[in-house]
């Protein structure tokens, strides 16, 4: 991935998201006509027509009031997923984003997948990737397995050198406690977690430096040690 890259801790698509997608937007070059952006429910592919329609009106109305040209991408399933009339525009697009819900779903849908072959041409010329919640957790090493409880994990994309990330943490830090406390037993030198506030963005490059955006804090959590940073604090990963 050669573009940007935004982690979101949840609230995609709400007005307190503008300021980070703005951000996002403008990064891209565009030669003056309106960015691309194709917003991809996969993740609630299971929940339903209700909440998989609920999340393409709101990505498409959210965008297209920054500015942007929108393709709401019903991709839900993994025959979705290989449907050829998506290609084109997730090849072609300027920012793709992946809102929130199941994250093993999610990655078990994409991984292999027509559409995600796309739009790694995509993010290889320099298109955002931006993922809220189940979104941002897969491209982690690897990815809880919350049917079990979280015990399992599969294999992320490991698109970054995070063990794994987790959202939501500053509502789930009561939920992820014993979890977080015996993953950090086994963790070696090196390893790190990153915890990802609600209405938080953690955004950068793969070899830059990354930053926090939004009202919350971006956690990094190693073996023995945790810290927190708040908005406009830069770090690398």
């Amino acid at each position: 991935m050669n573009g940007l890259i935004a982690l979101v801790g949840a609230g995609e698509y709400l007005p307190v998201m503008n300021e980070i997608d703005r951000h996002l937007l403008a990064s891209v070059n565009t030669n003056g006509r309106a960015p691309r952006v194709v917003c991809m429910p996969t993740a609630a592919g299971q929940e339903g027509d209700a909440s998989v329609d609920r999340w393409l009106k709101m990505g498409a109305a959210h965008f297209e009031a920054l500015g942007a040209d929108v393709t709401p991408a019903r991709i839900i399933d993994r025959e979705s997923a290989n449907d050829s009339q998506w290609e084109a525009a997730l090849e072609n697009a300027d920012l793709i984003y992946f809102s929130g819900g199941k994250p093993t779903y999610l990655i078990e849908t994409m991984r292999g997948s027509r559409a995600w072959e796309a739009a790694q041409r995509a993010w290889g010329r320099g298109a955002v990737y931006a993922g809220c919640s189940a979104g941002a957790m897969i491209l982690a090493e690897k990815v809880p397995n919350f049917r079990v409880a979280g015990l399992k994990s599969l294999d992320g994309f490991q698109i970054l050198d995070a063990t794994y990330i987790i959202p939501h943490f500053d509502r789930m830090r009561g939920i992820w406690a014993a979890y977080l406390l015996g993953v950090r037993r086994k963790m070696k030198e090196g390893q790190f977690i990153l915890g990802i506030d609600e209405n938080t963005a953690l955004v950068g490059e793969v070899t830059g430096k990354w930053q926090v955006m939004g009202d919350g804090q971006v956690h990094v959590i190693t073996h023995d040690s945790q810290q927190a940073f708040d908005a406009n604090q830069e770090f690398p990963l």
